[in-house]
């Protein structure tokens, strides 16, 4: 059994990630205010898209090279 984990956390980061930024393109401006007028939700829900997309992208060349 070759159970890869790299797949499990590529779903779980992009499935948290994409609320997140899709809540952080559509909040009012007033919430980033206590931020520095830094849009964190926005920011982070794109680096966690990013991360889990990177972990499906290795998960799926790993199974495609038969490792």
């Amino acid at each position: 059994m070759k159970l890869d984990v790299r797949l499990p956390i590529g779903l779980m980061f992009t499935i948290f990630g994409l609320p997140l930024a899709l809540f952080g393109l559509v909040a009012a401006p007033a919430i980033s205010q206590r931020s520095l007028g830094v849009n964190v939700n926005l920011w982070w829900g794109l680096v966690l898209l990013l991360f889990g997309a990177a972990m499906l992208w290795l998960a799926w060349r790993a199974r495609r090279a038969g490792t």
